[in-house]
């Protein structure tokens, strides 16, 4: 079995597998093809990659001699036109909002897993791709306001005057709104939580934030732990909840989604307006629509005195730290699918595989994803 990994598209660091993972691969019996360079991003050489056991070469070879193919995103023009019906293609593929790519590799007749649709088991765990990326997220999101807010995060008590301590605003307590709790209390911040699942309550108070509650929203068991779209009534209420809190603010983050639809819209830009000058929101939704109504993904704009970032990629630029925990995730998965003499077999029938498999040779057989872009 030979596995290839490319360099990614220009705009993204991280890389599928460092040369640490390429050593377990080795020993797992399969051979491995990396791109010349593509690591460097990552600040894995080409050389590493080498001592490690990989074997280095052009995107053409790769294309050519490898079976499985790893990327994180989707991959770049020259790679995804020369996938074909030999290749099995396994990355964080977003698939709704990139429906265009899913049409060519359908047509490729390739076989693609797509790893933002890894189940939130128990079992799965070890292998939840957007879990990992998320708590990089979060940790980046408060570090980027901190060091950017014109006010210190933490109380300070001295001869010149007592400052009093930042107020931090999560709107979403999933795995990236949690980290940003634990980060913002750490650099001594007061934090206050909206969520509309009442199950993080618990976990916001452990680590310290405020819960803000809106009474009547719908929650779904079945949901794998995201936040579902809610009515009318409640969406009303919530943003005059938020209003209030956001205008005692001084940095908003914004993490809530739910899975495969266009981010709620819960910061308008009236609430934008009502709050301190040298505020700070950053949107991690932003490539989803974003939580605030003036985000502009990939961009960071002035509205008024307010500072609006809008950044889904935090990951990217941590990619040495990223990469290696991507990578360890892709590994879990691949344990599925490798047999013990290092063959590539694929069980559809376990709950795993069949919640990620895309595409099977050209068919389109996700019923979650048929049903989200219905």
């Amino acid at each position: 079995m030979i596995i290839g990994v490319f360099k990614e598209q220009d705009n993204e660091n991280r890389v599928a597998i460092l040369p640490e993972h390429v050593v377990q691969l080795k020993k797992m019996g399969v051979s491995v093809l990396i791109e010349e360079g593509a690591g460097s991003q990552s600040f894995a050489t080409d050389t590493q990659y080498v001592e490690a056991g990989a074997e280095l070469t052009k995107a053409n070879t790769i294309l050519s001699r490898a079976t499985v193919i790893l990327s994180v995103s989707v991959p770049r023009k020259e790679v995804l036109s020369g996938i074909s019906d030999k290749h099995i293609l396994i990355g964080t593929l977003n698939p709704v909002f990139n429906k265009e790519y899913i049409e060519i590799l359908e047509r490729s007749k390739a076989s693609v897993f797509s790893l933002d649709f890894v189940p939130r088991t128990t079992r799965a765990q070890s292998m939840d791709v957007l879990s990992s990326m998320a708590t990089i997220a979060g940790y980046k999101a408060v570090i980027e306001a901190a060091s950017l807010l014109p006010r210190f995060f933490p109380m300070f008590m001295s001869a010149a005057g007592t400052i009093k301590p930042a107020k931090v605003l999560i709107l979403g307590a999933g795995v990236a709104g949690l980290q940003a709790i634990a980060i913002a209390r750490k650099l001594g911040a007061v934090v206050e939580v909206f969520d509309v699942r009442s199950a993080v309550k618990e976990e916001v108070k452990s680590l310290g934030g405020k819960f803000i509650e809106v009474e009547g929203a719908r929650e779904d068991a079945s949901a794998g732990g995201y936040a579902v779209e809610q009515t009318e009534e409640f969406i009303q209420k919530q943003r005059q909840l938020i209003h209030d809190h956001a205008s005692n603010a001084d940095v908003v983050i914004c993490t809530a989604q739910v899975f495969g639809r266009k981010a709620p819209l819960l910061l308008t830009k009236a609430t934008v307006e009502a709050m301190r000058p040298g505020s700070i929101v950053i949107d991690l939704a932003a490539s989803t629509g974003g939580n605030c109504e003036l985000t502009q993904n990939n961009r960071s704009i002035w509205h008024g005195q307010v500072l609006i970032i809008g950044k889904s990629n935090y990951p990217s630029e941590m990619p040495f730290d990223a990469s290696k925990m991507y990578g360890n995730n892709l590994l879990n998965f691949l344990k599925l699918m490798i047999s013990k003499e290092g063959q590539f077999q694929v069980p559809y029938d376990d709950d795993i595989i069949k919640s990620t498999c895309l595409i099977k040779e050209g068919q389109i057989v996700n019923e979650r994803y048929l049903q989200l872009i219905k």
